[in-house]
């Protein structure tokens, strides 16, 4: 099949999450399988001062936003065999951040996205490259299901295309005012509350759910925790009128790039066959964070965005009680500034057995996966998580939250012993956290028990191979009705 991903990040290009990874990875499987699959992102200032090599395609649009022209170019380069289109406006992209500013969002994402979208389906018809799927992930690029339906729907080049949509965090649904409709070149009829109207404003994930031939989500834990009013972020009610079309696959890791055995930023590769190598990595981590070098006192490291979404507000209450006890942390991160303070001002007491890094040191988190006993993610919600697949894969047993895409990869020790792989707690509270925590702490102290635990989180399967064939059945089934 011919696929095209449209996203508005991809890893390494652009980032600023897990979406990223998705993009990168899903395609790179697809490939393997003998699909064409390429990738549309915008050409973000960043991309433009990296180091990969992007050549111009000779190629432009012209886009007709609130009454005024826009000029786009297209752009090209690949990661591995995975041609990448970049869709250059220097107005649009050409900025210092992807979405906005410390301070907030850019006020003309609407127009910025809208851009982006229309010029990326300007572009398909200017190569003749005619996709059998269109695969569209998260609100940014939620236009393009919108546009084929309500406006190329009796365009010949696209009427044999079918479009999937992911929701990678119903959390962000690309909500603007009303006035933002013509500034995405839409025409108001499509403001109605069975397309976009969401109490009086613009909501395009609203849109891309209601105009996409099928909408998947990233865990299927968190594909039923949506249709739920707890989960479901005001859109529950429309994700139900979509039920039959809604689909979970669960994402999952680039082992290419995540490997114990291989990974090069790590003190000292390791396997099952082998875990020497992960006592030298502790060994190591303690020296650089400055803790003290002790193989039996566990180690628990926690990386990842500094926000309420991952449970840091119940971790930051419980680092008092950490501090005190025989056992030693380490967190990496960054994110909502209030947060980070508290974290500063734990940090400035000057305890010996907790480690706060913070802010973006991507060299420091490879090391903490390898080198931590244990992996802490006690998040409200999570639609699939990278972090606890990672530790899993290096054999760091993860303390997490029964919620979403943890749900689906760990499975508590307490709960079933013989095919247990980590330590989850359900209730969203500091005493549940703290329970999981002190489970892992005293199965810790059975050394031969532990080693048994990282051994079938490291034996697990989370490559993207199961995902890539689901997605791919997917892909067929969707082509097979819209093509009748």
């Amino acid at each position: 099949m011919k696929i095209l991903q449209v996203a508005s990040e991809v890893a390494p290009l652009a980032k600023t999450g897990g979406l990223a990874d998705v993009t990168a990875a899903l395609p790179k499987e697809l490939r393997r399988m003998g699909h064409d699959v390429r990738v549309a992102i915008p050409f973000y200032k960043g991309v433009a001062s990296g180091e990969f090599p992007v050549r111009k395609a000779r190629k432009s649009a012209e886009v007709e936003l609130g009454g005024e022209l826009h000029k786009g170019f297209l752009r090209q380069t690949s990661l591995g065999d995975v041609p990448v289109y970049l869709i250059e406006n220097r107005d649009f992209f050409g900025r210092d951040h992807l979405y906005g500013t410390p301070e907030g969002d850019y006020p003309d994402n609407p127009r910025r996205f809208a851009f982006f979208c229309r010029s990326v389906l300007q572009f398909l018809k200017r190569m003749d490259f005619r996709p059998d799927v269109i695969h569209c992930h998260d609100w940014q690029a939620a236009l393009i299901p919108v546009i084929l339906r309500n406006e190329f729907g009796d365009d010949p080049f696209f009427n044999r295309t079918a479009v999937v949509f992911t929701i990678h965090n119903l959390a962000y649904q690309g909500l603007f005012p009303a006035e933002a409709l013509p500034q995405m070149g839409l025409d108001t009829s499509l403001f109605t509350t069975d397309l976009l109207e969401y109490y009086g404003r613009v909501n395009l994930m609203k849109g891309a759910i209601l105009s996409a031939d099928a909408i998947t989500t990233v865990s299927e834990t968190y594909c039923r925790e949506i249709l739920t009013p707890e989960q479901g972020c005001g859109l529950e009610g429309v994700l139900m009128e979509r039920r039959a079309d809604l689909v979970g696959i669960l994402n999952g890791l680039d082992t290419d790039e995540w490997s114990p055995a291989l990974d090069r930023r790590i003190f000292r590769n390791y396997s099952t066959k082998s875990l020497a190598g992960k006592g030298a990595d502790k060994r190591e981590l303690q020296r650089e964070l400055g803790l003290k070098v002790a193989a039996s006192v566990p180690l628990i490291g926690m990386v990842g965005r500094i926000v309420e979404q991952k449970g840091i507000d119940l971790v930051i209450d419980l680092l008092p009680r950490l501090a005190a006890e025989e056992v030693q942390v380490v967190i990496l991160g960054t994110g909502d500034l209030r947060l980070m303070h508290q974290l500063h001002e734990f940090r400035n007491r000057g305890v010996k057995n907790v480690s706060i890094n913070l802010g973006f040191k991507e060299p420091l988190a490879p090391k903490i996966y390898a080198g931590c006993d244990m992996f802490l993610m006690p998040s409200r919600y999570e639609p699939c998580g990278l972090s606890q697949l990672i530790a899993l894969s290096y054999g760091t047993v993860p303390i997490v939250r029964r919620t979403g895409g943890l749900a689906d990869t760990v499975i508590d020790v307490t709960g079933n012993p013989r095919e247990g792989n980590g330590f989850s707690f359900g209730d969203f509270n500091g005493e549940s956290c703290w329970d999981a925590i002190q489970r892992a702490l005293a199965a810790y102290r059975d050394r031969e028990g532990w080693r048994k635990i990282m051994r079938r989180g490291m034996l697990r399967d989370v490559s993207w191979r199961h995902a890539a064939d689901k997605y791919e059945e997917l892909y067929r089934q969707c082509v097979e009705k819209k093509r009748g």
